[in-house]
C-alpha cells in the first residue's frame, strides 16, 4: 500500500472511530444487560404460573371481555402470545386505537382459568435500559442519530481492516510488543482484540443500523404492501359497532396457514393494519422462522380472510436483525458468547481512545521541544 493511501485509510479510521467512540461504548454497556434481558425479567416480574388442570381454554372473546372489564370503558388492542410463556395471553387495552404506546394498559390472563396473572413492567428497569440503548428518550431522532454513529462504526472497522493487512507483513499475528513503551503494548492489544472480533463487530454493528431504521421499515411496509394488501376497502367509512369474533379470527387465521402457530392479533385502527381489519401475524416454528411474522387480513365485520403475503424481505430483514443483535438465537450459550464479544469491544473503544489520548500528548510534547531548541 502506498503511504498516500496507507494515510488516508487511518485518517478515515481516526476519526470515524473518535466521532463514535463514546456513543459506542454507551451503547455497549447498556447492551450488556439486554442480552440477558429475558431472564433478568422473568426474575423481577410478580406474575403468577398458569395453571391448566385439564380444562377447555376459554375463547379469545371471552378473555377479552375479562380484559376490557378490568377498565371500563378501554377496549382491547393488541393480543400477544409468548411462545416461552405457555398457557398465558397478553392483552394491550386503551381508550382509543391509536393512542399512543404509553397510555397502553398491559394484562397477563390465564388461557384456561381467565384469572388475571399479573402485568408486564413497562416502566421497570430492563425497560428504561433498552429505552436508553435504541433511542436515548428521544424517539426517532434518537433512534437515527444512534444509526450515524452505527454507520461510522461500520467504516472504522472496514478501515482497520484495510490497515491491519499491511502492518501485520512485517510482524507475527497476535504479536503484543510488552517489553516495548506502554503506548505500542496498548496499540498492539488494540489491533489483535478489534482483527479477533471483527465479524461480531461487524455483525451487531450492521444489525444495529438495521434496528435503528424500525420506523422507516414499519412507514416503507404501511405505504406498500399493507396499502396494497387493504386497497378495496380504502374508500370505506370505518367500522362502527361490534366487530366479528377474536377467537373466530384466530381459528381462520390458523385455518389459512396451518404450519404456523399465532403470534400477535393487532385490532382495526392501529399502525400494523386498516380501519376494516384484523391482522393476525403467525410465526414459524424453528429457531430461525420463529422470529419472522407473516399477516392475514381477516374483515374484521364479516370474519372473512381478504389476504395474506409472505413479508418484503426489508421486513424480514428486520425480524432477523432484532434477536441476532441481543444473541438471542442459540439460548444461553449464546448469549455468554454475545457477553465476552462486548466486553472485549469495550476494551478495544477503550485502548482506541487511550491511544488517541497518548498520541496527542506525545505530539504536544515534541511541539514544546521543537519551540524550546528554536
Amino acid at each position: 500500500m502506498k503511504l498516500k493511501t496507507a494515510k488516508r485509510w487511518f485518517n478515515w479510521h481516526k476519526w470515524t472511530s473518535l466521532i463514535c467512540t463514546v456513543f459506542l461504548l454507551y451503547l455497549c454497556i447498556t447492551g450488556l444487560p439486554l442480552i440477558f434481558h429475558e431472564e433478568i425479567e422473568h426474575l423481577l416480574e410478580d406474575n403468577k404460573e398458569a395453571v391448566s388442570k385439564g380444562q377447555q381454554k376459554l375463547s379469545l372473546d371471552k378473555l377479552a371481555t375479562i380484559a376490557e372489564s378490568k377498565y371500563p370503558g378501554e377496549k382491547v388492542r393488541y393480543v400477544f402470545w409468548d411462545e416461552n410463556d405457555k398457557n398465558k395471553v397478553l392483552f394491550d387495552v386503551v381508550d382509543k386505537p391509536d393512542a399512543p404506546y404509553e397510555k397502553s394498559k398491559y394484562l397477563v390472563l390465564n388461557e384456561y382459568t381467565g384469572e388475571v396473572l399479573g402485568a408486564p413492567k413497562t416502566d421497570g428497569l430492563m425497560n428504561i435500559i433498552l429505552k436508553l440503548h435504541t433511542d436515548m428518550f428521544l424517539g426517532i431522532p434518537g433512534k437515527l442519530f444512534l444509526g450515524l454513529m452505527g454507520m461510522l462504526f461500520m467504516i472504522s472497522i472496514l478501515s482497520g481492516i484495510v490497515l491491519y493487512g499491511p502492518i501485520m507483513k512485517k510482524f507475527d499475528f497476535g504479536m503484543v510488543r510488552k517489553n516495548r513503551s506502554k503506548r505500542l503494548k496498548w496499540l498492539d492489544t488494540h489491533n489483535l482484540l478489534g482483527i479477533a472480533i471483527t465479524a461480531w463487530m461487524a455483525v451487531v454493528g450492521f444489525t444495529g443500523v438495521i434496528n435503528t431504521l424500525s420506523d422507516v421499515i414499519l412507514g416503507l411496509w404501511q405505504q406498500g404492501q399493507l396499502a396494497e394488501m387493504t386497497a378495496p376497502y380504502k374508500n370505506q367509512k370505518p367500522l362502527t359497532g361490534d366487530f366479528s369474533s377474536l377467537e373466530d379470527a384466530k381459528k381462520s387465521a390458523e385455518k389459512t396457514i396451518s404450519d404456523m402457530k399465532v403470534s400477535v392479533i393487532v385490532f382495526p385502527g392501529t399502525p400494523f393494519t386498516s380501519k376494516h381489519h384484523y391482522a393476525v401475524f403467525m410465526r414459524g416454528n424453528t429457531e430461525l422462522t420463529s422470529k419472522l411474522l407473516k399477516p392475514v387480513l381477516i374483515d374484521a365485520k364479516t370474519g372473512d380472510v381478504t389476504e395474506s403475503r409472505d413479508m418484503p424481505w426489508y421486513v424480514n430483514a428486520l425480524f432477523i436483525s432484532e434477536p441476532l443483535h441481543f444473541g438471542n438465537y442459540g439460548g444461553m450459550v449464546l448469549k455468554i458468547v454475545w457477553t465476552i464479544f462486548d466486553v472485549f469491544t469495550i476494551l478495544v473503544l477503550i485502548t482506541g481512545l487511550y491511544l488517541w489520548i497518548a498520541r496527542r500528548k506525545s505530539e504536544k510534547q515534541q511541539w514544546k521541544l521543537i519551540s524550546k531548541d528554536e
